[in-house]
């Protein structure tokens, strides 16, 4: 039997750091929110695929952001300068022409990015790395499968308004509640399942590996992109690449986040 060969590949970008400014702070639902940013640092940034990530540098107690350099163990700051929080995240959308940057927060808990998002408001200046590179998914698998909670929603969104007409997806997200459901415009053939948690806390319960689990597998070659907390994202490709028909190459599987550090 003859395997098809599609023509994904990672690719690597010049790291550059920049300070940018927000512009605007939308409510995307109760608990996701929109923080455009912009600056004339913005100029050359590239983003080349859906679930690339950044790394964004917050200020502490109202102090500017001390701009990084790299070293041979990684980002590197001045001797007597604090070490900033830092965390990851997609870059939902990019205006070349307007050099602004729009980026997705989830507000739940009170670490360093979901508490500056809660009070972001314009003016305020925070740091930016990247993208360090991308990974580019073939377009012409038959059927793509992305599996996620909250945090995924905004690599998924990007993607679906990326896929070109024609292509087939299906999409599995847990969610909180109904209310933090989202409209992903797409001219692929797309059918996307909610699961609620309804007050069961964010990488609780087996939602997302129970759907998996019960999706028969779509007819031809299949991409399946996972994005949720690391333990159960770990779990749902090993399940996954258990099964009878599934090419594990075809299978990338990212923790977005960490509930219990000990796991790893």
């Amino acid at each position: 039997m003859t395997v098809a060969i599609h023509d994904s590949r990672r690719v690597r970008h010049p790291l550059v750091f920049r300070h940018v400014q927000v512009l605007e702070v939308q409510d995307i639902t109760p608990s996701m929110r929109r923080v455009t940013f912009g600056g004339e640092q913005l100029a050359g940034f590239h983003s080349a695929a859906p679930d690339d990530h950044v790394k964004l540098f917050f200020p502490v107690n109202g102090e500017p952001v001390p701009r990084p350099t790299m070293g041979a163990d990684g980002i590197v700051f001045g001797e007597d300068t604090p070490r900033p929080p830092m965390r990851d995240y997609t870059p939902r959308h990019f205006d070349a022409k307007r050099q602004t940057l729009a980026i997705d927060f989830v507000l739940h808990g009170d670490g360093p990015a979901a508490s500056w998002a809660a009070t972001a408001a314009p003016g305020q200046v925070i740091g930016l790395g990247g993208p360090r590179g991308s990974m580019l998914i073939a377009d012409d698998f038959d059927h793509y499968v992305m599996v996620g909670d909250e945090t995924a929603l905004p690599a998924i969104g990007r993607w679906l308004g990326e896929l070109p007409a024609g292509a087939n997806a299906t999409v599995l997200v847990e969610i909180a509640d109904e209310h933090n459901r989202q409209s992903f415009p797409s001219r692929a053939n797309v059918q996307v399942t909610w699961m609620h948690r309804d007050g069961t806390p964010p990488g609780g319960g087996t939602l997302l590996q129970d759907a998996v689990a019960a999706l028969p597998l779509p007819d031809g070659d299949v991409f399946w992109w996972i994005a949720t907390e690391s333990r159960r994202a770990r779990l749902i490709r090993q399940a996954l690449v258990a099964r009878d028909g599934v090419n594990a190459e075809w299978v990338k599987a990212t923790g977005y986040w960490q509930l219990d550090p000990a796991d790893d």
